[in-house]
């Protein structure tokens, strides 16, 4: 309360709330971010907003006085209230977009100036930050003339190795800043490793930690939306002004390098305003012109393009080897999430419901994948070899991974059999890979087979080795020693005729329940009502509809049937197609 005013939150996801706040922000020159807002109202009239602020993580957006608050100290009230709001939340360093009229009473809060632009500025109140990132920047800066990149590399393709290989031609040393921003399709620790990876050979290029004062979601959030906009703009020159008032000079760059954008409006947009405004500032601009390959321009979106339409085939000529690995490890994370995302399945977690299951959901269910994803890199890396690693450092790394996913779910098993049959598969098929430069399924399912007859059976009483033994069916370990002999023969060239078809992973799902002895289900309802889900799955599947799905759920979910093994099995089809088709 601060006398006859007082601050409120107001929720933007209540319609009437967002238009009051959106009429705020037009009548003084802004637009809404998405943010938590808080406005300052009257006890008389709640409804005026006469002042407002907005929070998004650690930074102030959308600030905001109406003139007869002007001068009366209320926007340091409402400003003190966001900082200990973000104090709160655990952010203890704050960052503010707000306009040039407003810098005095930012710097009275103990506010300091990063960047600016015509219609605003950045600031930053925490002792470090930016500070603390030009003194790492300066700890590995070396005389002569100096260049830089700055490259968000998702992932990072033939194109970002030739800019990197000219650049570096063209100074005597080469800095390359990776964006730290993880709002990209391949995680910042992935694209780091990929960036150091691919530029090794090139020796007088360093290989940068990224950081929010780079093309981040503080500096330009519009980049990962790809949108243009007047906004965009500002972000840019603020973007640009950061680099160039502290950037560089911590890297002693004099020249700055970048690919030109044939396709994508808004990088275009920030090359030809790099152009414009860093000779300014005394630093050169180099603009190298895109890679080819077979008259197109090779670029990042068009390897995200091939590997969500499963296409490996189609980009792996567009990145170094060095990438390759990557690429497979993320088709196995996305073959996780297809599964996942599969709506509506029986009595498993979908965006419907969580099926049978009372300790998981679609939240945890995708921290799970993102737990697994380093992982998966791991993996994929390690397969990357002439020989096959042995199985008993695959055990170890997979307990390792296991215990990380339970930490990421608190302790709930949402994906051990994924894991392993995953896995195993990822490490088979980067090897089959380095050795023949193909992807055969003969070549992939004989190194599986290798690799699981390279891994000791684990007696520790899991449900699994319970109904494997007391049923002898085949569990998780035998099927992989057949080399998935049923995946193989029957459900990846079923989900491959199905291309095209929208319900073609609820087809290949019913096809597996109808054929696998699911040790999930058997550990649940007993062998005799496994055997009744298998005969159900095969008439849903021979007179298949989305009603006949969703019966099954409810009674599935009503007999706390869960075909866990089945929805692995999906999984591992959807990868092995994607990277065999």
């Amino acid at each position: 309360m601060y006398g006859e005013y007082e601050i409120r939150t107001l929720p933007l996801t209540l319609s009437s709330s967002r238009q009051r706040v959106e009429r705020f922000l037009a009548a003084n020159g802004l637009r809404l971010d998405p943010l938590d807002y808080y406005a300052v109202v009257t006890h008389v009239d709640d409804e005026e907003i006469l002042a407002g602020g907005g929070l998004q993580g650690n930074v102030i957006k959308c600030v905001a006085v109406s003139d007869e608050l002007r001068g009366t100290g209320m926007m340091q009230s409402l400003l003190s209230h966001l900082l200990s709001t973000a104090r709160e939340h655990g952010h203890h360093q704050v960052r503010v977009f707000t306009k040039p009229d407003n810098r005095d009473i930012f710097e009275s809060l103990g506010f300091r100036l990063l960047a600016q632009s015509p219609q605003a500025i950045m600031m930053e109140n925490a002792v470090g930050g930016l500070t603390d990132y030009c003194n790492y920047l300066k700890g590995l800066r070396r005389e002569g003339k100096n260049g830089m990149i700055v490259m968000n590399a998702n992932p990072f393709t033939q194109g970002h190795l030739a800019l990197v290989e000219y650049a570096s031609s063209q100074v005597q040393t080469l800095y390359v800043i990776v964006v730290k921003e993880d709002c990209s399709r391949f995680s910042y620790a992935s694209r780091l490793a990929m960036v150091k990876a691919g530029c090794a050979h090139v020796s007088n290029a360093v290989v940068c930690d990224g950081s929010d004062y780079a093309i981040s979601a503080a500096t330009f959030p519009t980049y990962f939306l790809k949108e243009l906009s007047h906004a965009s703009d500002m972000q840019i020159i603020l973007d640009l002004d950061l680099c160039a008032r502290h950037l560089a000079p911590a890297l002693g760059a004099t020249v700055r390098f970048v690919g030109n954008e044939p396709t994508d409006a808004l990088t275009a947009r920030y090359v030809a305003l790099m152009q414009q405004l860093l000779p300014q500032r005394g630093i050169e601009v180099v603009v190298m012109p895109r890679v080819t390959q077979e008259g197109q321009v090779v670029s990042a979106s068009q390897v995200r393009g091939s590997l969500h339409d499963g296409l490996l085939s189609h980009a792996l000529p567009m990145v170094p080897h060095s990438t390759q690995p990557y690429l497979l490890s993320e088709l196995a994370r996305q073959a996780l999430e297809e599964e996942l995302l599969t709506t509506p399945k029986p009595g498993l977690v979908d965006e419907h419901d969580n099926g049978s299951h009372r300790d998981m959901d679609m939240p945890l269910m995708q921290r799970s994948i993102e737990a697994l994803r380093p992982t998966f890199d791991q993996l994929a890396l390690l397969g990357d070899s002439r020989l096959l690693p042995p199985g008993e450092y695959l055990q170890r790394l997979g307990v390792i991974s296991e215990r990380k996913m339970l930490t990421a779910t608190h302790g709930v098993n949402t994906h051990r059999g994924a894991l392993f049959s995953m896995g195993l598969a990822l490490v088979a098929a980067s090897h089959t890979w380095h050795k023949d430069h193909a992807l055969k399924a003969s070549a992939l399912r004989q190194d599986i087979m290798k690799l699981a007859h390279g891994i000791a059976p684990i007696a520790n009483g899991s449900h699994g080795s319970q109904v494997v033994s007391a049923h002898h069916v085949d569990g998780a370990l035998a099927m992989a020693r057949h080399g998935y002999q049923r995946l193989f023969s029957e459900w990846l060239p079923y989900h491959l005729s199905l291309t095209g078809d929208p319900y073609r992973d609820h087809k290949t799902l019913l096809l597996i329940m109808s054929e696998l002895d699911d040790t999930n289900v058997i550990h649940r309802v007993g062998y005799e009502m496994a055997q009744a889900v298998k005969r159900e799955a095969q008439e849903l599947l021979q007179h298949f509809s989305v009603d006949g799905l969703e019966a099954m759920n409810r009674s599935f979910v009503a007999r706390n049937i869960s075909p866990g093994g089945a929805a692995d099995m999906l999984s591992l089809t959807i990868f092995i197609d994607s990277i065999t088709n």
